[in-house]
């Protein structure tokens, strides 16, 4: 520590609580994009307070239950056996545990101090306890772990325990334990949740032992192998059912200490360059130094990650002080690069929506990568490529679930896990009523346009001709010709896409229909256009010889080119009498909500859905969203863009238009999600910067300050996450990438003083400061080319070393 901001760098929780202690577990998460644990202590166990969990970027397993009558089957992230298992003794007491579990085999302790601090800077969780049992034996203990950023394979835990006011034997056992199951939400837990068999426990030779599962659905092979060290003490092998252990004992003086290094190596058969996972653990794990050299090696990859994603502040953002808003922004970065880092590159995983911080979701990937890539591909322009290669990837399967629906082009799920087939839930349970109701989010075809979003804005950015040539058009065509086809000509000549659903899960249906689906989604059908235009656009981008292979290949001839220009140009878009852009056809028509009704009579009432239902009611009745869905034009596009695209179709929007809509929906949001907050505090502090610190704060605080009452624990939101440090620099600094130039409309008020970011743009790393409406870009020296940037119609060439000074008008 030692720097005057670091404060700014470490998230502290003391005392213990147990109504807060998953959130803590889920906020001290450790990872390095490969693997993550949760930050629960090493003695707990799975208890209904604690919830130790690891998990492993791509690993699922399907099981079978059986809900409301019907057969469901479901494919989880899996948790994955408990590297972390520590438990230590005094005398032939009882294990000390934290637990408010009678039944529980633990001994009866006080806790007197607790204190734990997660050193973002550094990527080390650092604990300190002392607790004293019924005979007033005091004993404390030190606690300092990581998950290895530089050694992805590896993480380590070294513990000092100190005999207080006692002399005698203390036991410490630490094992690997197999025994798990998936049980983080409590809503889950009535289905299946045993994903593991363990094949193989045992001690080798020394001082390490060996622990091998399989998922007993997909076949996946996790060996998890810990090297464990106490000077002095004797040492045995034990463990119990689906456990190995050592188990230590020596002799402590009044007084004294003793240390113990834990090193572990988890290697599964999904890995890269692996041939036999129990193999390569002890492999990995021989090789490894010891918990300092580790460190080391681990904190020097965290720095140089910092240094690509520098951000600062200096006098905070609304009522957050610097140092607070810092500790947030930085919080949020850190847990990004926890769940992807550049150990993805090579792993085939996408962005899972709760991150690998705990089971909500089931781990599956949404749209959530439509909020992280543009702060990934601004910094680790490979990283991001390969996230977009596991939707690539999946474009066969996304072809084929097209064809299964009667449809052409490629159909991505709303929720994806291992290959690309949809894992939506058929049904979910309202814990209001107890009930459980149809699930109709698969279709969110409106994830298919965010992966075509995702393909243009990453090929703006880095002008990678040879992921567009080799993987990006094809899937962004093929995406194209699915949105295409699903419009069809209506009596008024007009282009018309039905049975979809928008970002707002509240909308499912129309008031009397039965049939599940929306006509006319503004959102669904403005992306459309876009999309069509980006599809002429990629075209037109690649080499000659590999579009008209992909023409070829595609069936793709001048006929149906000429429809998609044709529908982009004829696709209806709903609006209100007042010019206001309506969020289906038939929205205006819906009942209106007694909102302040309902907010005194229930509080929180962010699930509107959930509170209708156990009333008898439908949210569908209602002109009522979850989260922002026409407002999300806004997020996407600036108001010019989105101005052409609605006057290509011939429909106008006048200045006025644009703040009457917004606060249309801003009056009728019940921000049931995280994302809500983001996209509101983005519209509006383009509209009214004043009215957008509320939603800034929410945006900010959101799992920090578990704002959604109690979903942090379940694991964190990463796009939210990545939303909040995405706000500062493309919302507030106005960053843009287009047309080849990296542009800049700065939005930063006055009395926020200076913001700072960097970012990497076509190869050149740059640092960009904003004050109020003056930005300026400084592009680091060394070799390079030179980069376009522009603000207002102000353009230059910046050569590498070079400095611009703009003022936006």
């Amino acid at each position: 520590m030692g720097e005057p901001d670091d404060d700014a760098w470490v998230l502290a929780f003391d005392g213990w609580d147990a109504g807060d202690e998953g959130r803590r577990e889920a906020l001290c998460t450790l990872g390095n994009g490969r693997f993550a644990t949760r930050g629960a202590h090493p003695e707990a166990r799975a208890d209904g307070v604690h919830y130790p969990g690891t998990y492993a970027a791509g690993i699922y397993n399907r099981l079978r239950d059986e809900l409301a009558g019907q057969a469901v089957e479901t494919e989880s992230a899996v948790n994955l056996p408990n590297w972390l298992d520590l438990r230590f003794a005094v005398g032939d007491a009882d294990w000390v545990g934290l637990t408010e579990d009678e039944d529980e085999d633990e001994a009866d302790v006080e806790v007197e101090h607790q204190r734990v601090e997660l050193d973002l800077r550094r990527g080390v969780l650092s604990r300190w306890l002392t607790v004293r049992d019924a005979a007033g034996r005091r004993t404390s203990v030190h606690q300092r772990r990581f998950v290895d950023m530089a050694r992805p394979y590896l993480a380590a835990l070294h513990t000092v325990v100190t005999a207080e006011n006692w002399g005698g034997r203390l036991r410490v056992s630490s094992g690997i334990d197999g025994a798990v199951t998936n049980a983080g939400v409590a809503r889950y837990r009535s289905m299946a949740g045993g994903h593991l068999d363990v094949t193989e426990a045992r001690g080798t030779a020394g001082d390490t032992v060996l622990l091998v599962a399989r998922t007993n659905g997909s076949g996946v092979e996790v060996a998890v192998a810990a090297r464990t060290r106490v000077d002095g003490a004797t040492a045995g092998v034990g463990g119990g059912p689906g456990r190995i252990a050592h188990e230590f004992s020596c002799e402590l003086a009044a007084g004294g200490s003793v240390v113990v290094e834990k090193v572990v190596a988890l290697v599964t058969s999904r890995d890269v360059a692996i041939a036999r996972p129990a193999v390569a653990a002890l492999e990995q794990l021989a090789s490894a130094p010891g918990f300092d050299e580790l460190r080391a090696a681990h904190e020097k990859a965290w720095t140089q990650l910092w240094r690509r994603f520098r951000l600062e502040l200096t006098d905070g953002v609304g009522t957050l002080p610097a140092p607070e808003a810092m500790l947030v922004l930085r919080t949020s970065a850190f847990h990004l690069l926890q769940t992807v880092s550049p150990h993805n590159v090579d792993l085939d995983a996408g962005v899972p929506a709760r991150g690998l911080h705990g089971e909500a979701y089931r781990g599956h990937v949404f749209w959530d990568e439509l909020f992280v890539l543009p702060v990934l591909t601004l910094r680790l322009p490979v990283l991001a490529r390969s996230l977009l290669r596991y939707r690539t990837r999946r474009l066969d399967a996304a072809c084929r679930a097209a064809r299964a629906a009667g449809h052409t082009g490629a159909m991505f799920p709303w929720q994806s896990g291992s290959d690309g087939r949809e894992e939506s839930q058929r049904v979910h349970l309202n814990p209001r009523s107890g009930r459980w109701l149809a699930d109709t989010s698969c279709l969110q075809r409106h994830v298919g346009l965010a992966v075509a979003y995702e393909i243009w804005q990453y090929h703006q950015a880095t002008g990678d001709r040879e992921f567009l040539a080799d993987h990006g058009a094809e899937t962004l065509l093929q995406i194209a010709r699915f949105f295409a086809g699903l419009a069809s000509r209506g009596a008024d000549g007009r282009h018309h896409i039905r049975g979809v659903m928008g970002p707002d899960e509240f909308s499912t249906r129309l008031p009397g229909r039965t049939d599940p689906g929306l006509d006319d989604n503004a959102y669904t059908n403005v992306l459309t256009v876009w999309v069509l235009q980006r599809a002429a656009d990629a075209l037109d981008a690649l080499p000659a010889t590999r579009r008209a292979e992909l023409q070829e290949n595609l069936g793709l001839g001048a006929d149906e080119l000429a429809r998609w220009d044709e529908v982009s140009r004829t696709m209806y878009v709903p609006f209100h009498p007042d010019g206001v852009i309506s969020q289906f056809e038939g929205y205006a028509d819906l009942l209106e909500l007694d909102w302040e009704g309902y907010r005194l009579r229930y509080g929180d009432i962010g699930r509107l859905d959930r509170i209708l239902e156990a009333e008898g009611r439908s949210v569908d009745d209602y002109k009522v969203t979850k989260q922002a869905d026409v407002l999300m034009l806004f997020y996407l596009f600036s108001a010019d863009e989105l101005r052409a695209l609605l006057e290509r179709l011939g429909y106008a929007l006048p200045p006025a238009a644009i703040p009457r809509t917004i606060e249309y929906y801003v009056a009728r949001t019940a921000h049931g999600s995280t994302l809500s907050a983001l996209v509101h505090a983005w519209v509006l502090a383009r509209a009214n910067r004043e009215n957008a610190l509320e939603h800034v704060e929410r945006t900010l605080l959101g799992d920090v300050g578990d704002l959604q009452g109690g979903t942090t624990a379940e694991g964190v939101h990463i796009g939210s996450m990545a939303g909040s440090v995405d706000l500062m620099q493309r919302c507030f600094a106005g960053l843009e990438t287009r047309e080849n130039i990296l542009w800049l409309n700065p939005h930063w008020p006055r009395r926020f003083g200076r913001l700072t970011v960097a970012v990497q743009y076509r190869g050149q790393p740059l640092t960009i400061e904003v004050a109020d409406r003056e930005v300026t870009v400084c592009a680091a020296p060394g070799p390079g080319r030179a980069v376009r940037v522009g603000c207002g119609v102000d353009v230059r060439d910046l050569e590498p070393g070079q400095t611009a000074w703009f003022r936006a008008g």
